[in-house]
């Protein structure tokens, strides 16, 4: 069961298998291929990022896939083609959306979907705090690309992290809403994340689901 967890909305039940939340009879299905996902600063790099470290499997970052040199982009064809080499993989977390490029190609091939969903004044504090740390310490982003002060002008439409944000939370709430109820995604256990508690007990949830699925093929 490696790279696998148990969970039944947040609570281990040692099966193997993760609950889909708007499902209370407990629909269960296994967790190995998983898409977090979430506006601009919502932090699903970070949830990813420890779910890849408990369940240790690889974690895929669409923005490094997306962004070359000087922030060229990828085209629709390019990306898909780098995402189904990345997701080829028995199992994997992939973090990111760009639904507008690729589609439901992650989807497609994913068990499970963290949505990681905070409210919108965290969100923005969020991106605004990030967005200083990485000019002040001059971090290193994907392929070189840097960010820089115009990341905070608001004014400066798409070209400012805070922009992007604060436009798009709307937009993201309805297209995950959606998705949530859709047939299409009849295969996917969602888990929708709003607060850092919600977080901590589910990844708290997860942790202890590996462990004991780890502890049962020893």
């Amino acid at each position: 069961m490696d790279g696998q967890a148990c969970v039944v909305d947040g609570d281990v039940v040692g099966s193997g298998t993760i609950a889909r939340p708007s499902e209370r009879r407990g629909r269960l299905g296994v967790v190995q291929r998983v898409s977090v996902v979430g506006c601009s600063g919502s932090g699903k790099s970070t949830v990813a990022r420890r779910l890849s470290n408990i369940l240790g499997v690889p974690h895929v970052e669409l923005d490094a896939l997306h962004w070359g040199p000087d922030w060229s982009a990828a085209s629709s064809d390019d990306l898909s083609e780098k995402v189904r080499q990345a997701t080829a993989a028995d199992t994997w977390i992939v973090d990111g959306n760009y639904q507008s490029k690729i589609g439901t190609l992650v989807w497609e091939r994913a068990d499970t979907v963290v949505w990681v969903n905070p409210p919108k004044r965290t969100v923005m504090w969020r991106s605004l705090t990030r967005t200083i740390r990485r000019v002040v310490t001059r971090e290193e982003l994907w392929s070189g690309n840097r960010e820089n002060w115009r990341g905070l002008m608001f004014w400066r439409g798409e070209d400012s992290i805070l922009w992007w944000a604060w436009t798009s939370y709307a937009r993201v709430q309805q297209r995950y809403e959606s998705a949530m109820l859709a047939p299409a995604n009849k295969h996917l256990a969602f888990h929708r994340l709003r607060s850092s508690a919600e977080v901590k007990r589910f990844l708290e949830a997860v942790a202890a689901a590996h462990a004991l699925g780890s502890g049962e093929e020893e």
